[in-house]
C-alpha cells in the first residue's frame, strides 16, 4: 500500500525557470498537451462507462434479462460512481495525489473490470463489476478539475473547460457505433472486451502525455505567468495542502454556493441520464421508429451536448466576463422547453426529433459543464476537486433516480410520467440555480503584489 501512495503522489516542484521567452514557450506547449491528453484519457473513461448501455438489446435477447434487472445495473454505477466522485477528490486533494498517475490507473482498472463482464452471464457478478466500475470510474475527475485550475486562470478557464468536457459527449457519441460493431461482427461480449482494451491502451497513454502542474516542470503558477489572480490570494499560491477539516467543512459543507449547485446539479442529472437512457426505448415503444433509427436520434444528444459545452464556456467567459450563474440559468430554461417540444413530437419524423434531441443535448452540457467548474471556482483553490467531486456525487444520485426508479415510472405510468418528472426536474434546477446568477468568489485578501484591479 504504501509503494502505491507514493507511486501515486504529485510531483515535486522543480526550481523555477528564469527565461520568460522559455517559460513562454513551455506553457503554450504544455497546455496544449495537457488538454489534448485530458480530453482523450477522459473520453476513453466513457467507453468503460457506456459500453454497458448498448450491449443491453444483446443482453436482453442472447442472455435473457429483463429491463429492470438492467436498471438496477444502471443505478448501481451511477451510486458507486457518485459516492467515488466525492471521496476520490476529496482523498486527491488531501493527499495531493499525483493527477498523471491517478487518472491513468482509474482508467486502466476501469478497463480491466469491462473485460470480467464481458466474460460473465452472472447478474451477480454483473452488478460486482458495475459497482466496482463506478468507483475506478470515480478517478477520472479529480485529476482534470485539478489540472484544468492549475495549467488555465480564471479568465480563460470557461472555455478550455468546455473544450475538454466536450470529450465526454465525444466518447458518449463514438462509444455506441464502437459497441454496434462489435454486436454485428461479434456478439455481446466483444461490445465489453473491445472498449476495455481500448481503455488500457489509454491509461499508458496517460501516464506518457501528462504532468502534474506548471512548478513540477519548473515553471511559474499560472497566476502568475497571466497575472490573473481572480478570485485567488497571496497565501492561496504557497505548497500547505489544507488539512481534512478545512477541505470538507470550511471549502464545501459551509459553503451556501457549493449546496444550491449540487442540488440543481441532482435534476439536471436526473434528465440528463434519463433522456441518455429511455429515449431510445420511448423513440422504439411510442413513436414506431426502428432500433437502428432510435439510436441513430438519440446519437445527436451527444452532438449537441459538444456544442452546448463549447457555447456555454465561450458564453460565461467573452458576454458574462466569467460569471457562470447565467449561463446556467438561461440553459435551464432551454431545457425545460425542448423538452416539452420533444415530448410533443409527431409520429414519423426523424429529422425533427433528431433536431429536437441535438437542442436538448445542447441545452443539458451546458449546465452540466458549467456547474462542476462554478463549484470549483466557488471554492479554495485547492479544494477545487473536493468541491467539484462533492456536487458531482450529489449529481451521481440524480443519475440514479434516472435508473430503476424512472423505468419504473415509465412502466407503471407510461411515458407521460416519465415526460413530467424531467420537467419537473428542469423547473427544480431553474430555481436553484437563479440564487447564483451574480454568484463570482473574491479574494480571501487583497495584496497589491498579487491581486489585479
Amino acid at each position: 500500500m504504501s509503494t502505491l501512495l507514493h507511486w501515486l503522489a504529485t510531483a515535486p516542484y522543480q526550481p523555477e525557470i528564469q527565461d520568460k521567452a522559455i517559460v513562454k514557450d513551455q506553457y503554450h506547449y504544455w497546455r496544449l498537451r495537457t488538454l489534448y491528453s485530458m480530453f482523450i484519457g477522459y473520453a476513453l473513461y466513457y467507453f468503460a462507462r457506456r459500453s454497458f448501455t448498448f450491449v443491453m438489446p444483446g443482453l436482453i435477447e442472447d442472455l435473457h434479462f429483463e429491463k429492470s434487472e438492467l436498471g438496477i445495473l444502471v443505478s448501481i454505477l451511477s451510486i458507486s460512481y457518485g459516492i467515488s466522485k466525492f471521496t476520490s477528490s476529496t482523498l486527491f486533494d488531501r493527499y495531493r495525489f499525483s493527477p498523471r498517475y491517478f487518472m491513468a490507473f482509474g482508467l486502466i482498472i476501469s478497463g480491466i473490470l469491462n473485460i470480467i463482464f464481458g466474460m460473465s452471464s452472472s447478474l451477480i457478478v454483473f452488478a460486482i463489476c458495475w459497482g466496482l466500475n463506478g468507483w475506478f470510474q470515480g478517478f477520472g475527475w479529480p485529476p482534470c478539475a485539478r489540472l484544468l485550475t492549475c495549467w488555465y486562470s480564471q479568465n480563460e478557464r470557461g472555455s478550455w473547460w468546455s473544450t475538454w468536457s466536450a470529450s465526454l459527449n465525444v466518447g458518449a457519441f463514438i462509444i455506441p457505433w464502437l459497441v454496434g460493431a462489435c454486436l454485428f461482427y461479434f456478439d455481446c461480449r466483444a461490445g465489453m472486451y473491445i472498449p476495455g482494451i481500448i481503455c488500457i491502451i489509454g491509461g499508458l497513454f496517460l501516464i506518457n502525455r501528462l504532468r502534474d502542474s506548471p512548478q513540477a516542470l519548473g515553471l511559474p503558477a499560472i497566476e502568475v505567468y497571466r497575472e490573473d489572480f481572480t478570485g485567488v490570494s497571496k497565501k492561496d499560491l504557497n505548497e500547505i495542502p489544507p488539512t481534512f477539516k478545512q477541505l470538507l467543512f470550511d471549502y464545501v459543507l459551509n459553503n451556501k454556493y457549493i449546496w444550491l449547485l449540487a442540488i440543481s446539479y441532482f435534476f439536471i442529472y436526473v434528465v440528463r441520464t434519463g433522456v441518455g437512457e429511455w429515449t431510445a426505448l420511448f423513440l422504439y415503444e411510442e413513436k414506431g421508429y426502428s432500433r437502428l433509427s432510435a439510436n441513430g436520434v438519440v446519437s445527436l444528444f451527444e452532438v449537441g451536448g459538444f456544442c452546448g459545452s463549447l457555447a456555454a464556456g465561450w458564453a460565461s467567459d467573452r458576454l458574462f466576463r466569467a460569471k457562470r450563474g447565467p449561463v446556467n440559468v438561461l440553459f435551464a430554461i432551454g431545457l425545460l422547453l425542448t423538452i416539452t417540444m420533444f415530448w410533443w413530437l409527431p409520429e414519423n419524423s426523424p429529422q425533427l426529433a433528431s433536431c429536437m434531441m441535438f437542442c436538448i443535448g445542447f441545452m443539458t452540457f451546458g449546465p452540466q459543464m458549467l456547474i462542476g467548474l462554478a463549484a470549483a471556482e466557488l471554492s479554495h483553490k485547492k479544494a477545487s476537486s473536493t468541491a467539484s467531486g462533492f456536487v458531482g456525487c450529489i449529481s451521481y444520485f440524480g443519475a440514479a433516480m434516472a435508473g430503476y426508479p424512472l423505468a419504473s415510472i415509465a412502466q407503471h405510468h407510461g411515458w407521460n410520467g416519465f415526460f413530467w418528472v424531467l420537467l419537473a426536474c428542469a423547473g427544480f434546477a431553474i430555481a436553484m440555480l437563479l440564487p447564483l446568477w451574480n454568484a463570482v468568489k473574491r479574494a480571501e485578501e487583497t495584496d497589491p503584489l498579487t491581486t489585479k484591479a
